[in-house]
C-alpha cells in the first residue's frame, strides 16, 4: 500500500516542516525582537554563509533543466531543441540569480569599480558563475533515470516554475509589508519606535530601500528550494525511499542553518525566516502535485 506523498517524502514530513514555521510565527509574533537582540552578532564566518550559502539551493535550476532535457531527448528528436533550450534557461536562472544577488561580492574580490575598472572584470564575475554551476547539468544528466520522461520533465518544470513563482510573491509580499529590517532598526537611538510587528503592514513604504524589506525573508525563499531534493533523487538511477528521506533531511538541516543564519546577521526576524520558508515550501508542493499529476502511470519508488 502506498503512502500519499508530498515533494516525495511521506505527508508527514510535509506537516512536520509547516508546524514548525507555524509554531515559530507564533512564538516570533510575541518575542522577534527579544530573539534578535540574543541572537543576532555579526561573524565573519556567517558573513561567508550568508554570501555564498545560496549556491547550493541554486544549483537546482540547472539540475531540473537536466531533468527537463534528458525527459525530451527521450521523447524523440522533435524535442531535441526544446531540451536544449530548457536546459540553457534552468543554468541561465542559476547564474542571474547568483549574479544578481551575491554578485556584488565577486565584483569586489575581483576588484571591480563601476565606472572605473574594465567592463572585462564585470564579464569574469558572469563567468565565475558560470564555471560554477557548469558541473551541475553535466552530472545531472549522467545519474537520471529516463525510464519515464514525463516524470522527469514534470519535476524539472515543477522546480523552475515553482522556484521562480517563489522568488516574486516573496518580492510583491516585501512591498506589501515593508517591514524595518533589524539591522536598520539598531542604528535608531530608539529602535522600538520604528519596530512594526509583521502584520502591521504599509504597503510600498519600502520602494528600493533594502532597510524596509524584511518580511519575509528573501534568502529563506531560496534556502527554502532545497526541499525538493527528495524529487531529484527520485528520479535518479537506484532511487530509493531511504534516499529521499535523506535528502529531505539534509533539507531540513541546510535550511535551519540559513534560518540562524539570518537572524545572526541582523537581517531577519524568526517570523520573516519562518513566513519566507513556509510560503515557498507550499509553493513548491502544490506546483509539483499540479505537475505530477498531469502524469499517466508513474513509476513508483522502489
Amino acid at each position: 500500500m502506498n503512502k500519499k506523498k508530498i515533494l516525495a517524502v511521506p505527508e508527514v514530513c510535509f506537516w512536520s516542516v509547516a508546524g514548525i514555521c507555524l509554531l515559530g510565527i507564533i512564538i516570533g509574533s510575541v518575542l522577534d525582537f527579544s530573539i534578535n537582540e540574543l541572537l543576532a552578532n555579526k561573524t565573519s564566518l556567517g558573513t561567508l554563509f550568508a554570501t555564498y550559502g545560496s549556491y547550493f539551493p541554486y544549483c537546482l535550476y540547472p539540475a531540473a533543466g537536466a531533468c527537463m532535457f534528458v525527459g525530451l531527448k527521450k521523447k524523440g528528436e522533435r524535442y531535441n531543441l526544446l531540451a536544449w533550450v530548457l536546459l540553457v534557461i534552468g543554468f541561465f536562472m542559476a547564474v542571474y540569480y547568483s549574479n544578481n544577488y551575491n554578485g556584488k561580492a565577486v565584483r569586489a574580490l575581483l576588484g571591480y569599480s563601476a565606472g572605473e575598472s574594465s567592463a572585462f572584470i564585470s564579464v569574469l564575475s558572469w563567468l565565475f558563475w558560470v564555471v560554477l554551476y557548469s558541473w551541475v547539468p553535466l552530472v545531472m544528466v549522467k545519474i537520471l533515470d529516463d525510464t519515464n520522461p514525463d516524470k522527469l520533465i514534470a519535476i524539472g518544470a515543477a522546480i523552475l516554475v515553482a522556484g521562480i513563482v517563489s522568488d516574486n510573491v516573496n518580492l510583491w509580499l516585501k512591498q506589501v509589508s515593508s517591514r524595518p529590517r533589524y539591522k536598520y532598526l539598531i542604528t535608531l537611538e530608539n529602535p522600538m519606535s520604528e519596530y512594526r510587528q509583521w502584520w502591521e503592514m504599509v504597503p510600498n513604504l519600502a520602494g528600493s530601500n533594502d532597510n524596509f524589506k524584511s518580511w519575509p525573508s528573501g534568502n529563506m525563499t531560496i534556502a527554502s528550494m532545497m526541499f525538493s531534493l527528495p524529487m531529484l533523487a527520485d528520479v535518479t538511477r537506484h532511487r530509493s525511499e531511504g534516499k529521499n528521506m535523506r535528502c529531505f533531511v539534509v533539507a531540513c538541516i541546510f535550511v535551519m542553518i540559513y534560518g540562524y543564519n539570518r537572524i545572526h546577521m541582523t537581517n531577519h526576524f524568526l517570523t520573516d525566516v519562518c513566513f519566507g520558508t513556509l510560503i515557498t515550501y507550499l509553493i513548491f508542493a502544490v506546483v509539483s502535485s499540479a505537475f505530477l499529476r498531469t502524469i499517466r502511470n508513474p513509476y513508483h519508488t522502489k
